[in-house]
Protein backbone atom coordinates (compact mmCIF):
# COMPACT_ATOMS: atom_id res chain seq x y z
CA UNK A 1 0.00 0.00 0.00
CA UNK A 2 1.10 3.59 -0.54
CA UNK A 3 2.66 5.82 2.08
CA UNK A 4 0.29 8.03 4.07
CA UNK A 5 1.93 11.11 2.56
CA UNK A 6 0.64 10.31 -0.92
CA UNK A 7 -2.05 12.49 -2.44
CA UNK A 8 -5.61 11.14 -2.46
CA UNK A 9 -5.46 10.90 -6.27
CA UNK A 10 -2.31 8.77 -6.06
CA UNK A 11 -3.92 6.56 -3.41
CA UNK A 12 -6.97 6.06 -5.65
CA UNK A 13 -4.65 5.23 -8.58
CA UNK A 14 -2.92 2.66 -6.33
CA UNK A 15 -6.26 1.12 -5.27
CA UNK A 16 -7.34 0.73 -8.91
CA UNK A 17 -4.02 -0.92 -9.77
CA UNK A 18 -4.07 -3.08 -6.63
CA UNK A 19 -7.54 -4.45 -7.44
CA UNK A 20 -6.33 -5.49 -10.90
CA UNK A 21 -9.70 -6.89 -12.00
CA UNK A 22 -13.16 -5.77 -13.10
CA UNK A 23 -13.54 -3.83 -9.83
CA UNK A 24 -10.48 -1.72 -10.60
CA UNK A 25 -11.71 -1.14 -14.16
CA UNK A 26 -15.15 -0.17 -12.83
CA UNK A 27 -13.71 2.18 -10.20
CA UNK A 28 -11.51 3.81 -12.87
CA UNK A 29 -14.54 4.16 -15.18
CA UNK A 30 -16.80 5.79 -12.59
CA UNK A 31 -13.93 8.02 -11.48
CA UNK A 32 -13.53 9.26 -15.07
CA UNK A 33 -17.28 9.89 -15.35
CA UNK A 34 -17.29 11.83 -12.06
CA UNK A 35 -14.42 14.01 -13.33
CA UNK A 36 -16.21 14.57 -16.64
CA UNK A 37 -19.42 15.54 -14.85
CA UNK A 38 -17.62 17.88 -12.45
CA UNK A 39 -14.15 19.05 -13.52
CA UNK A 40 -13.82 20.85 -10.15
CA UNK A 41 -14.35 17.68 -8.11
CA UNK A 42 -11.93 17.11 -5.23
CA UNK A 43 -10.63 13.60 -4.62
CA UNK A 44 -10.18 12.54 -1.02
CA UNK A 45 -9.09 9.36 0.79
CA UNK A 46 -11.04 8.73 4.00
CA UNK A 47 -11.96 6.09 6.53
CA UNK A 48 -8.82 3.99 6.10
CA UNK A 49 -9.01 3.60 2.38
CA UNK A 50 -12.24 4.81 0.79
CA UNK A 51 -12.07 7.03 -2.31
CA UNK A 52 -14.33 10.07 -1.83
CA UNK A 53 -15.34 12.68 -4.37
CA UNK A 54 -16.38 16.08 -3.03
CA UNK A 55 -17.52 19.49 -4.18
CA UNK A 56 -18.82 21.78 -1.40
CA UNK A 57 -19.41 18.56 0.55
CA UNK A 58 -19.27 14.86 -0.23
CA UNK A 59 -20.78 13.82 -3.57
CA UNK A 60 -20.14 10.10 -3.28
CA UNK A 61 -17.75 7.40 -2.12
CA UNK A 62 -16.38 4.51 -4.15
CA UNK A 63 -16.16 1.41 -2.00
CA UNK A 64 -14.97 -1.89 -3.43
CA UNK A 65 -16.18 -5.25 -2.18
CA UNK A 66 -15.77 -8.78 -3.49
CA UNK A 67 -18.99 -8.73 -5.56
CA UNK A 68 -19.70 -5.01 -6.07
CA UNK A 69 -18.30 -1.56 -6.55
CA UNK A 70 -20.58 0.60 -4.43
CA UNK A 71 -21.08 4.29 -5.14
CA UNK A 72 -22.71 5.77 -2.06
CA UNK A 73 -24.17 9.23 -2.51
CA UNK A 74 -24.02 11.17 0.76
CA UNK A 75 -27.32 12.98 0.09
CA UNK A 76 -28.78 10.53 -2.42
CA UNK A 77 -32.26 10.49 -0.87
CA UNK A 78 -32.60 14.18 -1.80
CA UNK A 79 -31.70 13.61 -5.47
CA UNK A 80 -34.08 12.91 -8.33
CA UNK A 81 -33.17 9.58 -9.94
CA UNK A 82 -35.31 9.30 -13.08
CA UNK A 83 -33.08 6.56 -14.54
CA UNK A 84 -33.42 4.53 -11.33
CA UNK A 85 -29.68 4.09 -10.88
CA UNK A 86 -29.96 3.77 -7.10
CA UNK A 87 -30.32 0.08 -6.24
CA UNK A 88 -28.93 -0.14 -2.70
CA UNK A 89 -29.28 1.59 0.67
CA UNK A 90 -32.80 2.59 -0.35
CA UNK A 91 -34.25 2.35 3.14
CA UNK A 92 -32.27 5.25 4.64
CA UNK A 93 -33.38 8.86 4.95
CA UNK A 94 -30.16 10.38 3.64
CA UNK A 95 -27.84 8.12 1.62
CA UNK A 96 -28.51 6.12 -1.52
CA UNK A 97 -26.11 3.79 -3.32
CA UNK A 98 -25.49 2.20 -6.68
CA UNK A 99 -24.13 -1.35 -6.55
CA UNK A 100 -22.26 -2.16 -9.76
CA UNK A 101 -21.64 -5.86 -10.31
CA UNK A 102 -19.27 -7.52 -12.74
CA UNK A 103 -20.70 -7.22 -16.25
CA UNK A 104 -23.16 -4.42 -15.38
CA UNK A 105 -23.44 -1.66 -17.98
CA UNK A 106 -22.96 1.83 -16.59
CA UNK A 107 -25.41 4.44 -17.88
CA UNK A 108 -22.84 7.21 -18.44
CA UNK A 109 -25.33 9.98 -19.19
CA UNK A 110 -27.55 9.25 -16.19
CA UNK A 111 -24.63 8.80 -13.79
CA UNK A 112 -23.14 12.13 -14.86
CA UNK A 113 -26.56 13.80 -14.41
CA UNK A 114 -26.75 12.34 -10.90
CA UNK A 115 -23.24 13.64 -10.10
CA UNK A 116 -24.19 17.11 -11.35
CA UNK A 117 -27.40 17.04 -9.30
CA UNK A 118 -25.39 16.12 -6.17
CA UNK A 119 -22.97 19.01 -6.83
CA UNK A 120 -25.90 21.38 -7.35
CA UNK A 121 -27.46 20.23 -4.08
CA UNK A 122 -24.17 20.73 -2.21
CA UNK A 123 -23.48 24.17 -3.69
CA UNK A 124 -27.05 25.43 -3.25
CA UNK A 125 -26.91 24.57 0.47
CA UNK A 126 -23.62 26.44 0.80
CA UNK A 127 -25.06 29.57 -0.87
CA UNK A 128 -28.13 29.61 1.39
CA UNK A 129 -26.23 29.16 4.61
Amino acid sequence: MSKSGDSPSNLIDARIKELGDWRGETLARVRALIKQADPDVVEEWKWRGVPVWSHAGIICTGETYKAVVKLTFAKGAALADPARLFNASLEGNVRRAIDIREGDKINDKSLKALIRAAVELNTSKKRKG
